[in-house]
């Protein structure tokens, strides 16, 4: 007997489809998450604490961009305190375990992406599934420019901005390499995914949720959530807000050129059905 078609199948036989989908993509996490352990001392020595090197490549950029207009900064002569502390006795090895699942799920988006397709791709007629193969490109590219964007922007800032912030000389800052690493994946998770606004657009036009009419009429609230959203996931200083708002709006203005098409190419349907 042949294998069921998507279509045929009862609610049970989608679950254990689910649940096969989901097993597969906690198996490629975790199996990277185990290698990003084996490695752990050199990911985190070159990629974690480096936002603590007042010679990382931004720092180093900001420099050169502010000697270039004549403005001294600090910038060229930024210095950490690049010794983070621990302050429980299992507190390195559970934050070594939770880097490695957070790094696991990043580095394994891509194909958690593609056993999302690979469970909805069935219950397409083959247009469809052809035209929804982008999705995981795009999907997976938006991440990743999302991704970069936090790690060699936002990420320096919030470093620059929180460790060199005082209230006053008498108070001495003692951080933790867990509220350290905790800024760094809430800021490059939380970045990464707003990244994904204009497939968030393109799928809610799709439902007929929204159209290009409803995302251009509240554009103006739109910028005060950006603008909120921004403040959120950055240091409160209008710099950094600026920086991390302007990408979001771009990305908010071209969701409402892909609603647009969607609903054109929807009224073509309609029209010649």
């Amino acid at each position: 007997m042949g294998k069921k078609n998507k279509n045929e199948m009862s609610f049970l036989d989608h679950l254990e489809e689910l649940r096969w989908h989901l097993i597969r993509s906690f198996s490629v996490i975790f199996v990277i998450a185990v290698v990003v352990f084996i490695f752990m001392t050199s990911i985190y020595d070159n990629l974690l604490i480096v936002h603590l090197d007042g010679n990382f490549v931004t720092y180093k950029f900001f420099c050169q961009a502010f000697e270039l207009i004549s403005i001294d900064s600090e910038f060229c002569s930024l210095t950490f305190n690049d010794k983070l502390n621990n302050l429980d006795v299992t507190g390195q090895f559970t934050m070594a375990i939770w880097t490695s699942l957070i790094l696991g799920l990043i580095f394994a988006f891509p194909y958690i992406l593609f056993e999302l397709w690979r469970f909805i791709a069935p219950g397409l007629n083959p247009k469809e599934r052809g035209k929804s193969r982008w999705f995981i490109v795009l999907a997976s590219l938006l991440f990743f420019v999302g991704l970069l964007f936090s790690y060699y922007v936002i990420m320096p800032m919030s470093s620059y901005f929180f460790y060199t912030f005082s209230i006053t000389d008498k108070i001495q800052n003692t951080i933790t390499v867990q509220s350290h690493i905790s800024l760094l994946t809430n800021t490059l998770l939380g970045v990464s995914l707003v990244f994904e606004l204009p497939l968030v657009i393109y799928f809610l036009s799709k439902l007929g949720l929204i159209t290009p009419a409803f995302l251009r009429k509240y554009r103006k609230h739109a910028l005060v959530v950006v603008l909120i959203l921004a403040a959120v996931i950055t240091p409160p200083d209008v710099a950094s807000q600026v920086v991390v708002a302007i990408p979001i709006l771009i990305l908010y203005e071209v969701g409402i050129i892909i609603s647009k098409r969607v609903e054109k190419n929807l009224k073509k349907k309609l029209k010649n059905a």
